[in-house]
């Protein structure tokens, strides 16, 4: 994990272990100014779920993608987390430059989308068929702050689904991918799109890699023995037949 500090000279904090304690107390593993955070104010723990935000007691509220969190919240990479008055946007160790992604068939692209998480559009799923446009001429608008607009597209190239944007690195709300500002780049599932107060998700099923089943050894073959019954009821047996044809010899000794 990587926390940057948007719009504040302060400089970025990596942090690669299990848990991120965060509030004013010097113990703390990330220290805020006394007005901003609680003695101790949150704990980012990472389990099999991800990055789990949990806001410790006495603390103000928290805020993830300007919503409210008052006990739990899983995180992403790319959510701008608010405690106070500063804001902490998450990013992921490896920005998505040069990386590489598999082709998709055309006949499967169906079941790609762009599902919104925070802002205006939340709760709306777009299809991407071929090409998904966002902004002053695409599909649905991109609100931004102090009137300024962008263009997000994505598209279909080579198999491989993109993300394109009009913006200038030195734009005051560049679009990012997990956190990483970009101007294009490949795009896989899970991947969070954000650009001023929007967030996307991709939802693409069918670019996640197929489980790998491994068959179990099939279990080695049962022994006489074992068949037969426990150890200690195999010897019980012949301790019970030798005293019983010793009785059977002794009275038969005694009869003649």
């Amino acid at each position: 994990m990587r926390i940057e500090f948007p719009q504040s000279s302060r400089a970025g904090f990596p942090w690669n272990q299990a848990q991120l304690r965060v509030g004013s107390e010097p113990d703390n593993d990330l220290v805020l100014a006394a007005g901003q955070a609680a003695a101790h104010h949150l704990r980012i723990a990472i389990d099999r779920r991800g990055w789990v935000l949990e806001v410790l007691p006495d603390a103000t509220r928290v805020y993830v993608n300007a919503r409210p969190v008052r006990e739990r919240a899983i995180l992403r990479p790319g959510d701008m987390l608010s405690v106070g008055d500063c804001r902490m946007l998450l990013c992921a160790d490896e920005a998505p430059e040069g990386r590489s992604s598999p082709e998709m068939p055309e006949q499967e692209r169906c079941t790609v989308a762009l599902r919104a998480v925070a802002g205006p559009l939340s709760g709306h799923v777009l299809s991407i068929a071929d090409r998904l446009e966002l902004g002053p001429h695409g599909r649905m608008p991109l609100d931004l702050p102090q009137g300024e607009t962008a263009t997000l597209a994505i598209v279909w190239r080579d198999g491989k689904l993109c993300l394109e944007t009009d913006q200038t690195i030195d734009a005051r709300y560049p679009a990012r991918v997990n956190g990483t500002v970009v101007q294009q780049t490949v795009l896989l599932p899970g991947d969070q799109i954000g650009i001023g107060i929007h967030r996307f998700l991709i939802d693409a099923p069918g670019l996640e890699p197929e489980p790998e089943f491994v068959m179990p050894e099939p279990p080695p073959e049962p022994l006489p023995e074992d068949a037969a019954g426990p150890r200690g009821e195999v010897w019980w047996l012949i301790a019970t037949a030798a005293v019983l044809a010793l009785g059977i010899a002794v009275l038969l000794f005694v009869h003649f």
